[in-house]
């Protein structure tokens, strides 16, 4: 018999390896690009993809008031999503992506608190463990290597995302992608106003558009993984889980990049590896 817990638990999982893998492509390029010409050119790929999901399973529209969750979590997400690029483009690649993930994870686990109540406690030590493992895995192996720039980008790309969370799950009660394509429309706007005010270009090299296009898609992935395991079962187990991603951003960067992992990443694999097994029991 499985435990119940099993299918938002591989579900959060699988919105964790899509977003860590986007996030790793979008890194990749905005080291030569404009950071946002690329978030704004994964977003419109995104859309399109969601789009055409939408229209593929038939899903109807939801109520404007699902719309609106949609297009409010899509304004932070874009935010939060600019502030990562530019922090991995800027830094290495285990640097920002930590804090991202402990301060996106916080925020909806204080939400669920409050609206959910609070879980059991094994749960709440699986939170914990996954909290630390999110921070170890990323972590640099200097503390020097650490700069208030990274720091500060981390932060606000974490606040971005754990109010996307919490937001995009107040609109998932009758649709997954119709949401998730407001939260896109929303984003593409505010990113493509900021982008015409600061001169900045909508779109990077021609280049750079299959590895743009990649991270888009793998973005829109996750966020549906998401909003299905939010669905099936608490908003903290999900978004915790969801937060482990930093873990595949590190371990491409680990691969591709040739990125030494060292001993604390070790410690925050194990730590990682003990919460989905405390969350998901």
């Amino acid at each position: 018999m499985f435990s119940p817990n099993l299918l938002p638990a591989l579900l959060g999982l699988a919105s964790a390896v899509s977003w860590g893998a986007g996030d790793f492509c979008g890194g990749l390029a905005s080291k030569r690009a404009s950071a946002y010409g690329v978030v704004i050119t994964s977003q419109a790929v995104g859309a399109a993809i969601l789009g055409a999901l939408a229209i593929l399973f038939g899903e109807r529209l939801p109520p404007v008031n699902d719309l609106i969750w949609g297009a409010l979590a899509g304004a932070m997400g874009a935010i939060g999503l600019l502030a990562l690029y530019r922090g991995l483009a800027s830094g290495r690649m285990g640097v920002v992506a930590p804090v991202s993930g402990v301060v996106g994870a916080a925020i909806p686990v204080l939400a669920g608190a409050i609206f959910q109540g609070l879980p059991a406690a094994l749960k709440l030590v699986g939170f914990g463990a996954a909290l630390a493992g999110v921070w170890f895995i990323s972590r640099p192996a200097e503390a020097g290597a650490f700069r208030a720039a990274d720091l500060g980008s981390g932060l606000t790309a974490g606040v971005g995302f754990g109010l996307f969370f919490v937001l995009i799950d107040q609109g998932n009660d009758s649709a997954v992608f119709w949401p998730l394509l407001a939260a896109r429309a929303a984003s593409l706007t505010l990113m493509g106003g900021m982008a015409r005010f600061k001169g900045e270009p909508l779109v990077p090299a021609r280049s750079l558009w299959p590895l743009t296009a990649l991270a888009g898609a793998l973005d829109a992935g996750g966020n549906a993984f998401f909003v299905l395991a939010a669905r099936a079962g608490r908003l903290d187990v999900a978004s915790v889980l969801s937060s482990l991603y930093p873990a595949s951003t590190v371990l491409l960067a680990w691969l591709v990049l040739k990125e030494r992992l060292n001993r604390w990443q070790t410690v925050g694999v194990l730590a990682a590896l003990a919460a989905i097994v405390m969350i998901t029991v």
